[in-house]
């Protein structure tokens, strides 16, 4: 079994411009962004690039509608390298606009065309959730089909993931908590998946340690905290992605896709939801396998007994940083229990074939049902 690949080369930079000095940005480079971040990041450098501010294509999620406006639009640039500088609907349109496009980016995520790498692909995150610099997965919003799908192939991976914490600074405080613990469920799904290793286990460990420590201060001592920890909660991001990248994730992603497709909850938001209750039922079924690994870790974490209810104690420790909310407040009603539960089911194999142990149906609804 392979233990470990990371694809992109990674650089760690303090600041955007010492990244800017190494990578030099120019005229045939196609700078994809946000103008709130190209403001106070980019133009202070007077870089003369192509740029295309995502925002303008449409908000949150990215969705196959969005990737195929950009992809019309960039072709009135001649540039051979895409910069991918912003968070995880960024990275994830760039991963799909350095490919050969077809008429419909819809079509390489139904496997109706083959992807084709064509563009060098430089990835900047600016959030601390999505690892997505380093790994192979593309997520898009299918608008005509009402779902979220992923693409994970080797064409999709960034040529160059580079970390810069100046530039999550500006993260809003929910959206810093609901990204990073995006990062921490990668972290420990992939440390429970069977495809782990002894390698993506260590970053799935050091991620974790990473982010507990800083939630823990934060908690403690307030909001502002978060600061202190930007270069922490960077690097754990970027290992959890690497873990993740390699071992995959599972259940909670799988049913966070659903909420996410149907009602634009964000991505870390999202799969914030279903976190404890998944592993709650992951417990119930089989508590003496590796999970009790896991559920020691985060005993140790909250200062509880590893018998107790831990994933219960997680979550009263996690809503003190941001509380977590019924899905019908969403907007979910009753009978979409069963259809999103169809729903995963059909479309998110994939990701359920990581789980640390297999979810019946009626398991998988009553997660649903719990949560709404």
């Amino acid at each position: 079994m392979q233990a470990l690949r990371i694809v992109p080369k990674v650089f760690y930079f303090d600041t955007f411009k010492e990244f800017n000095d190494e990578f030099k940005i120019g005229g045939k480079d196609l700078l994809i962004t946000n103008e709130w971040l190209h403001t106070p990041y980019a133009a202070p450098l007077s870089i003369d690039t192509n740029v295309i501010y995502q925002e303008k294509y449409g908000a949150g999620e990215p969705s196959d509608e969005m990737i195929d406006a950009m992809a019309k639009d960039m072709k009135q640039f001649d540039f051979d390298r895409i910069i991918a500088f912003g968070g995880g609907t960024i990275v994830d349109i760039c991963k799909i606009l350095a490919l050969d496009l077809p008429a419909k980016s819809v079509d390489l995520f139904t496997g109706n065309a083959a992807p084709k790498k064509i563009k060098e692909l430089v990835v900047v995150p600016t959030t601390c959730g999505t690892g997505s610099e380093v790994t192979n997965v593309a997520i898009a919003e299918l608008k005509e089909l009402h779902i979220k799908k992923g693409l994970a192939v080797d064409e999709t991976y960034a040529d160059f993931a580079v970390l810069v914490p100046e530039t999550i600074k500006g993260l809003p405080y929910k959206f810093f908590i609901t990204s990073s613990v995006d990062a921490m469920i990668h972290a420990i799904e992939s440390y429970l998946s069977p495809k782990a290793s002894p390698f993506t286990e260590m970053y799935s460990l050091a991620a974790m340690d990473m982010i507990m420590h800083g939630y823990r201060e934060i908690a403690d001592k307030g909001e502002e905290e978060r600061f202190k920890f930007m270069k922490d909660f960077v690097l754990a991001s970027c290992y959890a992605g690497v873990a993740f990248g390699n071992a995959g994730c599972a259940a909670v992603h799988a049913l966070s896709y659903s909420i996410g497709g149907a009602f634009h909850v964000p991505h870390g938001e999202a799969n914030y939801q279903f976190f404890t209750e998944v592993f709650k039922m992951y417990t119930r079924k089989n508590p003496g396998g590796k999970i009790k690994e896991a559920t020691n870790l985060f005993a140790g974490y909250l200062g509880c007994s590893p018998d107790g209810d831990v994933y219960g104690e997680l979550e009263k420790f996690l809503n003190k940083l941001i509380i977590k909310k019924p899905l019908k407040e969403y907007g979910m009603s009753e009978a979409q229990i069963d259809e999103f539960t169809e729903s995963t089911i059909a479309n998110q194999q994939r990701l359920l074939a990581n789980n640390y142990v297999f979810l019946e149906k009626e398991e998988i609804r009553e997660i649903f049902s719990n949560l709404y």
